[in-house]
């Protein structure tokens, strides 16, 4: 049948004409307006000024890098610029890479969770778009119809293969820069191809990949600071496509993501700690100053311990083992003592490490610092009773104490019997094995003598600072993970981890946060010479108990280190050393 001039079949090719027209010209809008597409077909429509501003930064440039403080949403952002992208550029390739698959799986859970489900507003658009989905702890990908996909990869060597258009690194502070340059980046080797590159018109059309960088600030000797910088002077470069940004907390407090009130408090909190604070919530690059003795590098890569060894009676529910001693181990546990906590500066404390030193087939002892806690604001009496308490929970074989001033007062009370009213138990004395003058202050003739008696003087104090230097440097000393890093082993480690109370949980990752403290502490001591001695000394109103304690335990771990090679290698003097170290480890009459 005719209408007009016109066939029902070039009437119905001129409708679909007009309609792809539409389409066309509608999707060209939304591709350069995408906070306009999640408005008007998303049907999200509480985006912040900010949100919009990034979304829009994220489609037209190719290299971009977001540092984003604590509460600003930036796994919410991520997850909508997946689902624009993926809609209105068909076939496109996502791939989101994390240092832990659980974090990285965050971004498609937003996408399931809230944009589809929505909580009463989740998009109905999204849903008809998307084809599958199934987000599982060894497979996570999101499919549409339009053959596009986001699919989240493991960053290690394991995830080689993979391909992408469009490739985003969640807390990328935390993922080995070697990873992203031999891994990562290999799967930005082929473009998106859409259909009407077909077409010999196109041909020379090019839509180049992307790269996403998200994270918070992190400490200027990491990759991280040098590639924010390439990227801020790219920023200001016409001829390429970067873009940069940090938002504070000052902007979540604005937008009513985040609390002022949220912010006072947690600033107020004895535990507050200034560098994490900056680089979390004010997108500040934290450096080591230009005095500092030791360097971040030469510790950040140090901090590779997983498991840290607890006290019993810290978290009952948990049913944590202490483990036993290994061949020629010697648990050393050291303390620098201070017994009144500065009101004013808040800058004293006793602080208690366990080190876990275990010689190799030459003799030579690698440390590891596997618990550590501070106590401050402790009597003498309450002091000495922890400290024995710790000793003998964590099964260790040395004590070092500094026993200058108020420590001598503690080493008396620990050169006694000391009955612990908690437990019940009464703890035989101990004696002191290297300063006769000391021991002789121990009236016990049977106690054990495993006080190393510390007292400092400049060249001592010049010896542990170098030694403890150079330990890091020969990679001699190991260290917790990062407090980010050690939640997802607790939670494989401890099977009802998610089932513990939160204070519980956190006194799990407080020998992990301590050990962030000894970095923040270690990075910002200040040196200066004298002669042939180093003086280590620390800024107004900060810290250097826990430096301390580390320098005193490792010296002591040199100690028995040449001891144990001054022994030699044959069989026979292994065996009796090995015999020596049983002794040492035998239970007193009193447990």
């Amino acid at each position: 049948m005719l209408k007009g001039n016109k066939s029902e079949k070039e009437l119905a090719n001129e409708k679909s004409k007009r309609i792809m027209e539409g389409v066309a010209y509608w999707c060209a809008f939304y591709r350069h307006n995408p906070q306009r597409f999640v408005v008007d077909y998303l049907n999200i429509t509480n985006l912040k000024l900010f949100q919009k501003i990034l979304l829009y930064a994220m489609m037209v440039n190719n290299h971009i890098m977001f540092l984003a403080s604590r509460g600003l949403g930036k796994t919410f952002l991520t997850a909508l610029f997946c689902v624009v992208r993926c809609i209105l550029f068909p076939r496109t390739k996502i791939c989101i890479a994390s240092s832990t698959r659980a974090q990285a799986n965050e971004v498609l859970l937003k996408i399931q969770d809230d944009f589809m489900q929505g909580y009463g507003w989740g998009s109905e658009n999204l849903r008809r778009e998307i084809k599958e989905y199934n987000i599982g702890a060894n497979k996570a990908e999101i499919l549409f119809k339009n053959g596009s996909w986001i699919r989240v990869v493991t960053a290690s060597d394991t995830g080689r293969g993979n391909r992408a258009n469009i490739l985003i690194i969640d807390e990328f502070r935390m993922v080995d820069l070697d990873t992203i340059t031999s891994v990562l980046q290999k799967f930005l080797i082929a473009e998106r191809q859409p259909l009407f590159l077909n077409n010999p018109k196109y041909k020379d059309y090019r839509e180049p990949n992307k790269e996403i960088y998200m994270s918070s600030a992190w400490y200027q000797s990491h990759w991280g600071f040098d590639k924010a910088k390439s990227y801020t002077a790219n920023l200001l470069n016409e001829k390429v496509k970067y873009f940069i940004c940090g938002l504070p907390y000052q902007i979540a407090v604005k937008e009513g993501l985040y609390s002022m009130q949220a912010a006072i408090d947690e600033m107020s909190e004895s535990t507050f700690n200034e560098m994490t604070w900056k680089m979390e919530m004010e997108c500040i690059w934290w450096g080591e100053t230009k005095d500092a003795f030791f360097s971040f590098d030469d510790i950040s890569k140090r901090r590779i311990l997983k498991k840290a060894i607890y006290p019993p009676i810290l978290v009952p529910r948990t049913k944590i083992i202490v483990p036993d001693l290994v061949q020629n181990e010697r648990r050393i546990l050291s303390v620098d003592i201070a017994l009144m906590a500065s009101k004013k500066h808040n800058n004293d404390a006793s602080s208690a490490i366990c080190n876990s030193a275990i010689p190799n087939s030459n003799n030579k002892y690698l440390g590891n610092i596997v618990y550590m806690q501070n106590y401050e604001g402790f009597t003498t009496d309450k002091l000495a009773i922890n400290i024995r308490r710790l000793y003998h929970e964590l099964k260790c074989t040395d004590l070092v104490l500094d026993t200058n001033g108020n420590g001598l007062s503690v080493y008396d009370l620990l050169a006694q019997d000391i009955y612990d009213s908690e437990n019940g138990i009464v703890y035989p004395a101990l004696s002191c094995c290297n300063d006769k003058a000391m021991a002789d202050r121990c009236s016990s003739p049977n106690a054990k003598k495993v006080i190393w008696s510390i007292k400092a003087n400049a060249q001592f104090n010049t010896e542990c600072c170098t030694l403890l230097r150079n330990g890091f440097k020969s990679n001699k000393i190991n260290l917790l993970l990062s407090e980010q890093e050690c939640a997802e082993y607790l939670n494989d480690y401890i099977k009802n981890y998610k089932s513990l109370s939160v204070n519980e949980q956190m006194d799990l990752q407080m020998p992990y946060i301590q050990t962030t403290l000894l970095v923040y502490e270690l990075i910002n001591l200040l040196h200066e010479i004298k002669g042939t001695n180093v003086r280590i000394y620390e800024k107004s109103g900060m810290r250097k108990d826990r430096y301390s304690s580390l320098a005193y335990n490792f010296w002591v771990q040199n100690q028995i280190e040449r001891e144990l090679q001054g022994k030699g290698t044959d069989d026979n003097s292994m065996i009796e050393y090995a015999r020596k170290i049983k002794r040492l480890n035998r239970k007193p009459k009193f447990y």
